[in-house]
């Protein structure tokens, strides 16, 4: 049975987070794009447990790692942030914290 990344210890955390960064660089060079996808996406929850949500302030406007979309926080549920993207204020979504960076 795994273990859940919220029971996790810091060293598992950055463990696994080198384990699904392997299995994604061989998923890109095998050009499996929804494995790399699923990957992707495990690595940024994992690495939003090595964050401590107190950081991250609702009602702040907040860049999105890579798409450099903003997205306001509405509120926060453990390492996710629910709020929505300011080209979309209509669509509510989470995102794992640490996919987001303050603006500039």
């Amino acid at each position: 049975m795994q273990t859940r990344y919220s029971e996790m210890t810091e060293h598992e955390l950055k463990s696994e987070i080198r384990e699904l960064t392997e299995k994604a660089r061989k998923a890109e060079q095998m050009g499996i794009v929804n494995e790399l996808a699923v990957h992707e996406r495990k690595i940024a929850v994992a690495k939003a447990y090595l964050l401590d949500p107190a950081d991250f302030k609702t009602e702040v406007m907040y860049e999105i790692a890579d798409t450099k979309e903003q997205f306001q926080i509405r509120y926060l549920n453990g390492v996710f942030a629910w709020g929505y993207r300011l080209s979309s204020p209509e669509h509510e979504e989470a995102l794992p914290i640490s996919l987001l960076k303050e603006k500039d």
